[in-house]
């Protein structure tokens, strides 16, 4: 059965984490990651996002009418992402998970101070063939070890040129094949724990609440000024989490 302090943890974190996605299109398993990271240990936090993270990135990634259009460009960068996972979840097993958790701070940190400072990514342009299977094994390697989509994935899909909706559901699609490979490494590395995949099954139902929530809230808070707020405190929890681990 479920610990009842670590249900209850996670069902606060995922109601925030839920908001966060609402307001700004993503966000929820890189919040609860860093969150849960911080507070239970790296290898608990990567199997409690596996259910709502699953779940709202099918919703986002469904939602929008160009999901075969996306899949069709972004397919070379999704499929070496999701085989490469697998190399990433052997470094659970093979590295300290402090040392870990560390990178994982520094792999948020990195990518707050990049969308704060919002420097002009240059498309790959012609280049896109070429780069999108290097991303997609880099990003694949980091989704394994760390559970973060978000560098270079994440970064790489801003740089495409996607409109916003197209954006919002691409990130939807690639974060949902990122979550469906990290579940299988985790589970074929034997790192899964039954209660802790009961636990993220709960978790679901305050992380859709949160983000039915954060919807309503993007309605009347200035997106951009959400988004500073957002960015600001993701780069000072991936500061806490490297200098408990490397200072």
């Amino acid at each position: 059965m479920p610990d009842p302090q670590t249900l209850a943890l996670a069902a606060v974190i995922f109601l925030f984490a839920g908001a966060v996605k609402g307001v700004v299109g993503m966000g929820l398993p890189t919040v609860s990651i860093g969150l849960l990271t911080a507070v239970i240990g790296l290898h608990e936090a990567l199997q409690l996002i596996i259910v709502p993270s699953l779940m709202t990135n099918l919703w986002q990634g469904a939602v929008g009418g160009r999901f075969r259009a996306l899949v069709r460009r972004l397919w070379p960068m999704l499929v070496p992402a999701f085989l490469f996972t697998w190399a990433g979840g052997w470094a659970l097993t093979a590295v300290d998970a402090r040392i870990l958790s560390g990178t994982l701070g520094i792999v948020l940190a990195v990518y707050s101070l990049i969308s704060l400072l919002t420097p002009q990514i240059p498309p790959p342009g012609r280049w896109e063939r070429l780069l999108s299977p290097l991303v997609g094994a880099v990003t694949g390697i980091a989704t394994g070890a760390v559970g973060s989509f978000t560098v270079p994935g994440a970064l790489y899909l801003q740089a495409l040129g996607l409109g916003r909706d197209e954006l919002v559901q691409a990130l939807g699609i690639a974060f949902t094949v990122a979550t469906v490979a990290l579940a299988i490494s985790l589970g074929g590395h034997g790192l899964f724990r039954a209660d802790l995949g009961l636990t993220s099954a709960l978790s679901l139902a305050p992380a859709a609440l949160g983000m039915i929530g954060g919807q309503m809230i993007r309605k009347r808070l200035p997106a951009e000024t959400f988004r500073k707020f957002f960015f600001s405190g993701l780069l000072l929890l991936g500061g806490y989490l490297a200098l408990m681990t490397f200072a």
